[in-house]
């Protein structure tokens, strides 16, 4: 089962999801309040699981409604993905991928570990 580990940065708090490995698969933005990042987590694990995909790395993709995952290829021509709320906001990233396969993999893996993940403080 994968894990929400929580911590402290030298601005506010961030979350980093585990899978069951212990490798991040998704990541969230820096939350000034642990109550933010606590509502970050809680909306990662109402949206991840429920959210479509959409792949802008092939060309006339069809736009997908939130909550969504979007696939895209970052500045240095790697694969990555961000989940998207109900509100269009983004609640967490991935690492950079070097094929679409493994991206697509890292999706599934946040869709399957985020909504039973214990939440653990660092």
């Amino acid at each position: 089962m994968g894990k929400f580990v929580v911590r402290k940065t030298n601005t506010g708090v961030k979350f980093d999801l585990k899978a069951t490995n212990g490798q991040v698969i998704a990541t969230s933005e820096v939350y000034n309040s642990d109550a933010a990042c606590q509502n970050g987590i809680e909306s990662v694990k109402k949206n991840a699981p429920v959210a479509a995909v959409e792949n802008q790395t092939v060309e006339g993709y069809a736009t997908e409604k939130h909550p969504k995952f979007e696939i895209y290829n970052d500045k240095a021509g790697e694969f990555r993905f961000r989940l998207k709320a109900t509100n269009g906001q983004i609640i967490a990233v991935s690492e950079g991928y070097t094929t679409l396969a493994n991206c697509q993999n890292g999706v599934e893996s946040v869709k399957k570990n985020a909504p039973d993940a214990e939440v653990v403080e660092e």
